[in-house]
């Protein structure tokens, strides 16, 4: 057996599951994503572009390389510390110390939440509800024009 030491994660979150731990990884918006999506966070999503607000890397920025749900950190391109043996390292920024400046919007889920909508497909199914019940719209146009005519016809 082997054992797993977590000393890294907060002993509030270990018994968090992954969807929850997932939603913990929020960002603020920057005032101008704010007023056009009219949200204040999101979660912070790999290739989003970010500004580091708090820390020893405040005002700088970058896209985000990794997001690691299970200490709720980032990685962002450019943020590397120097070992003392040499060599890089990526340092792990926390999601609630950055504002997102650019969203990445490559994933059709997350852009249709943003627009308003839900589900990618759900857009889809009312599109073709709307479009069947025009179908059907029309077609009792012309059955009640057909009645019309032959009655006139009776008529005459």
């Amino acid at each position: 057996m082997a054992i797993v030491i977590m000393a890294d994660i907060n002993p509030k979150l270990i018994h968090v599951s992954k969807h929850r731990r997932d939603k913990m990884l929020g960002a603020s918006l920057a005032d101008e994503l704010r007023e056009q999506y009219k949200k204040r966070t999101l979660r912070v999503v790999k290739g989003d572009s970010v500004m580091v607000v708090r820390g020893e890397y405040k005002g700088r920025g970058g896209k985000v390389e990794d997001v690691d749900t299970e200490h709720g950190t980032l990685h962002i391109e450019g943020m590397q510390r120097e070992k003392i043996r040499g060599g890089q390292v990526k340092v792990p920024i926390h999601a609630s110390n950055v504002k997102i400046t650019a969203l990445n919007l490559e994933d059709k889920y997350r852009s249709n939440k943003l627009q308003g909508g839900g589900k990618p497909q759900a857009a889809e199914k009312k599109e073709e509800k709307a479009e069947k019940n025009e179908i059907t719209a029309a077609a009792a146009k012309k059955t009640t024009k057909k009645e019309e005519r032959k009655k006139e016809e009776a008529s005459e």
